[in-house]
């Protein structure tokens, strides 16, 4: 038996075309060094990923108990219809003394079922009095009706959630209904972000005429947050070696991963792309994909930091994060790289592509009345224009081995979060 090889590292690729796949597993041996665990309350857990399974104390539900408002019977018989009352309990508390054959108590939804008793008719099947109860239309009764079991939900020793997964509110609730009040989880990935240029100006200031508008930093800040990182904002770092190659040196001591975008690709002799030589081992990309071609990455400083130079344009930018940087977050978690989320839908209209080289196609998929896909583009494709993405709900991929998808063709698409 042989074992399968291990992905060729950033620094092994040459100046090659790359696949989408090549890249995406290459750059995952960039990290070396993943995150620390550290509990949190349950109240501050929501959004983090779980460091070691949760396996239940006890039963969920703890007692066998009513399912809603009416009488628990000790059953005797099918044809019963009058039931003598011996006592009655409600949530949060418990009969002590078991029900004798034949009688019944009267019993709120969540109460432990007393012992003796297996089945409970609501209180709209019944005439209610002083010491007993009539039951209406008693062939409809079912013996073990409307209980709840001890367990039914969760048995006390099973695995309640595994480890790695990412806590959501139903995961909370969850945790909480076993008495756990804290969370052993993974510290989220620190990453550094900054935007480099005199021409780059901050959302709220006087935009010069030559100058643009700071865009990427904040989508990458949001595309962070949503999986789970902690952003370290560097801010707008100036066309100043020395300035840049200290923020820089900074973030590799402080940060899990950094980022940057734009005027680090071949041929752009710039000042983020000297210190970042400087600082540590970088490599150049050309990757067949589109938007999203240039890459760069590498590692920073003795803690081997690993970097990630994504392309400059706004699209392409949030394109290249969801196929590459997500899979190095999985990694600094502790989590298998795992391939983005597709489904298959209908092209509702003509898609164009290019040999050998795999296009995202800013799409809108929908469902008809049978529940089948349908899925069209989102209009102009450019990799600057951000409203494609605006519109989005989805990217169309399609694959290096298609020149173009007609109406009515499968394809696949990669649903955006939101």
């Amino acid at each position: 038996m042989t074992n399968s090889p291990s992905p060729l590292s950033c620094f092994d690729l040459g100046e090659r075309m790359l696949s989408l796949d090549e890249a995406r597993a290459a750059l995952t041996t960039l990290v070396e060094t993943p995150v620390e665990t550290e509990c949190v309350l349950l109240a501050h857990a929501h959004g983090r990923r779980l460091a070691q399974a949760i396996h239940a104390p006890i039963n969920v539900p703890q007692h066998t108990n009513a399912a809603m408002d009416g009488v628990a019977l000790a059953w005797a018989s099918a044809e019963q219809t009058r039931w003598a009352l011996s006592g009655r309990v409600f949530a949060g508390e418990h009969l002590d003394h078991p029900v004798p054959a034949g009688r019944c108590v009267t019993i709120t939804t969540g109460a432990p079922l007393p012992a003796g008793t297996d089945t409970v008719i609501m209180r709209e099947q019944l005439d209610e009095h002083d010491d007993h109860v009539i039951v209406h239309a008693p062939e409809r009764v079912k013996r073990g009706q409307n209980v709840r079991q001890a367990g039914e939900d969760i048995r006390q020793g099973a695995t309640a959630l595994p480890e790695g997964i990412r806590l959501d509110a139903a995961h909370l609730g969850l945790i909480a209904s076993l008495g756990f009040a804290e969370v052993r989880v993974y510290r989220r990935p620190r990453v550094a972000l900054f935007s480099t240029g005199n021409e780059v100006t901050a959302p709220g200031e006087p935009l010069p005429v030559a100058g643009i508008f700071d865009t990427n930093r904040f989508t990458l800040t949001g595309l962070l947050k949503e999986h789970g990182a902690d952003v370290v904002d560097l801010g707008i770092l100036p066309d100043d070696a020395g300035a840049i190659r200290e923020a820089l040196a900074h973030a590799a001591q402080t940060s899990d991963l950094v980022l940057t975008s734009g005027g680090v690709s071949v041929g752009q002799a710039d000042f983020t792309r000297d210190a970042l030589h400087a600082l540590g081992q970088l490599a150049f990309w050309r990757v067949a994909i589109r938007p999203g071609r240039p890459l760069a990455c590498g590692q920073l400083g003795k803690r081997r930091t690993p970097l990630v130079g994504l392309p400059g344009n706004p699209v392409a930018v949030m394109v290249t994060f969801l196929q590459f940087v997500v899979p190095l977050l999985q990694r600094l978690e502790h989590q298998p790289v795992s391939p983005p989320r597709r489904l298959t839908a209908i092209a509702d209209e003509p898609l164009y592509s290019r040999l050998n080289r795999c296009d995202f196609i800013r799409g809108v998929y929908h469902s008809d009345d049978s529940g089948k896909l349908y899925v069209r583009s989102t209009g102009a494709q450019g990799s600057g224009i951000l409203t494609s993405m605006v519109a989005a709900n989805c990217l169309i991929e399609v694959p290096d081995e298609r020149e173009s998808v007609e109406p009515g063709e499968a394809v696949t698409l990669q649903p955006l979060l939101g």
